[in-house]
């Protein structure tokens, strides 16, 4: 059975298992991804904030704690929904159980938009890149992190779930759908090319101001050999854009 958006985090099994690798110290999302967005963000003092796939909300309770106004959780799953409105209780914040694409976007009305490895289970980025132009405010900002295209180019990158010894890098040009074995469930992505998220955020209105490849730190993992093997390809890809 194949999954689309965020429902294959309502299956119980998936999603007891993706927590506790997502918490792993030495997770993509730990190690890799999350100095890069905390760096990219900077002083969020008194900013309004829409997490687009927001899962647990643990991003938005930290993100309140460093001094955020009102953060605003959008997730599809509702499974993720529950865990993020209790990891929000008694916080300044909100959650809204619906997809990126059917959320409606007030106009004007957030100092900063953020979204971390989501948008590539999303069909139509042009679409949503332009309702984040609209939802923010003027010189606001738009920073996010995707899942690197050179790891969801190939057709045949990955054919199970294991831990990844060697990837192929193939088809990188063609753009679409890829099916892709995960924690015991199949995911459906959606590869672009760097170039393509980069054209779709210029016709939007935006400008990017930086792009980071996850180049990984020593200091971020506790294994050395995990470290080592991170530097084998990158897997994280983040930009920094303004209105």
């Amino acid at each position: 059975m194949e999954f689309r958006g965020a429902s294959v985090y309502d299956q119980t099994d998936f999603f007891s298992n993706y927590m506790k690798r997502r918490n792993r110290q030495d997770s993509p999302n730990n190690a890799i991804e999350g100095p890069i967005i905390y760096e990219l963000i900077g002083s969020i003092q008194d900013k309004s904030i829409l997490d687009l796939g927001c899962g647990d909300a643990s991003f938005g309770k930290k993100l309140l704690h460093l001094g955020a106004k009102y953060y605003t959780g959008v997730e599809g799953s509702e499974q993720m929904v529950e865990a993020a409105r209790s990891n929000l209780l008694e916080q300044n914040g909100t959650i809204h159980c619906e997809t990126m694409e059917s959320y409606d976007y007030p106009k004007e009305a957030f100092d900063l938009v953020t979204s971390r490895f989501a948008f590539h289970y999303v069909s139509d980025i042009d679409t949503l890149f332009q309702y984040v132009h609209k939802t923010l405010k003027e010189n606001g900002r738009f920073i996010f992190s995707i899942q690197h295209p050179l790891t969801t180019s190939s057709f045949a990158s990955k054919q199970t779930g294991d831990k990844r010894g060697n990837r192929i890098v193939d088809d990188y040009f063609h753009d679409g759908e890829r099916k892709e074995p995960w924690i015991d469930q199949v995911v459906v992505k959606y590869h672009r090319t760097i170039e393509q998220y980069f054209i779709a955020l210029r016709q939007a209105g935006f400008t990017v101001l930086d792009l980071r490849e996850g180049t990984p730190k020593r200091e971020h993992f506790s294994s050395e050999d995990e470290f080592v093997r991170r530097q084998r390809i990158p897997i994280v890809l983040a930009f920094s854009c303004m209105k």
